[in-house]
């Protein structure tokens, strides 16, 4: 689709290997440990697991246009049709 995918997240190296590693990934994973993107981006976010709040990041998917621009942000993402929804997102742009 020419388009290129990065994953980016707070957590540090070692872990994004690991991850990379277990699930075989081919994209370049990037590391946001003082969660800076996450903050300008408004995705870092209390959340709440059983009743416990921590902070951390909302799923969440950025396209960004050829010039650099943010095209669509898909927040709150639920896995189950999600790539078909950026794959159409994706083509609209070309």
């Amino acid at each position: 689709m020419n388009a290129e995918v990065m994953g980016i997240s707070p957590d540090s190296i070692g872990s994004h290997q690991k991850f990379k590693k277990k699930y075989a990934l081919t994209y370049p994973l990037l590391v946001d440990e003082d969660h800076r993107l996450a903050d300008a981006l408004g995705i870092w976010k209390e959340k709440s697991l059983y009743g416990v709040k921590f902070w951390g990041v909302e799923r969440t998917t950025v396209i960004i246009d050829r010039e650099g621009r943010i095209a669509k942000i898909f927040s709150k993402v639920k896995i189950p049709g999600h790539v078909q929804e950026v794959e159409e997102a994706v083509k609209l742009l070309s």
